[in-house]
């Protein structure tokens, strides 16, 4: 699933972060939130510093950071689940009969996706998750990122299926696929 050539994405932060991570002074934080559509890792929106700095001021005012800024990444995909490809598609719908297996096996509730539009991915997460640790445990090689495509947003014009905020995101799980950060101009 080595297809993808080297891309930019866009991450919005606090200025802080986004100042130390293009001087090199830090790396960022993986987000590990149980919610996170992708699994764990660097989300970072592809080729849109735009809906970053979006994200960015959307959490400003919310109190979530203090000064909204982009940081930008030059990421090497690695080895990629691809979502836009049907056979990485084809291994998520295994991973998650696999997930459901095991939580009926266990007799562990199975996560649930919520909210309006089903913005808390707690499903997709534990799949993405489940998704890896399985590959682990068969001795395969674990994916270095995830790549979809998020449909967000209000209808572009009544009946359209594009949304306002439909986007690609990235989620980078092996942090040596970023090769590097910048501020963009």
């Amino acid at each position: 699933m080595k297809s993808l050539s080297s891309l930019i994405a866009f991450h919005g932060c606090d200025q802080t972060v986004a100042l130390k991570g293009a001087s090199g002074e830090m790396d960022l934080l993986p987000s590990l939130n149980h919610y996170d559509w992708l699994g764990h890792g660097y989300y970072g929106w592809e080729d849109s510093e735009a809906r970053a700095w979006q994200w960015a001021e959307e959490a400003a005012a919310k109190g979530r950071i203090h000064k909204p800024a982009v940081l930008g990444m030059v990421v090497d995909p690695g080895f990629c689940l691809n979502l836009v490809d049907a056979g990485s598609l084809a291994l998520v719908r295994h991973a998650y009969e696999r997930y459901q297996n095991a939580c009926h096996a266990s007799g562990i509730k199975m996560a649930r996706n919520s909210g309006a539009g089903f913005k808390a991915r707690y499903l997709d997460c534990a799949v993405f998750e489940h998704l890896q640790a399985s590959r682990e445990m068969d001795g395969l090689t674990p994916f270095d990122t995830v790549r979809g495509f998020f449909v967000e947003g209000s209808e572009l014009y009544p009946g359209a299926g594009l949304r306002d905020r439909d986007h690609i995101q990235i989620c980078v799980r092996n942090p040596r696929c970023i090769k590097g950060y910048f501020l963009p101009r």
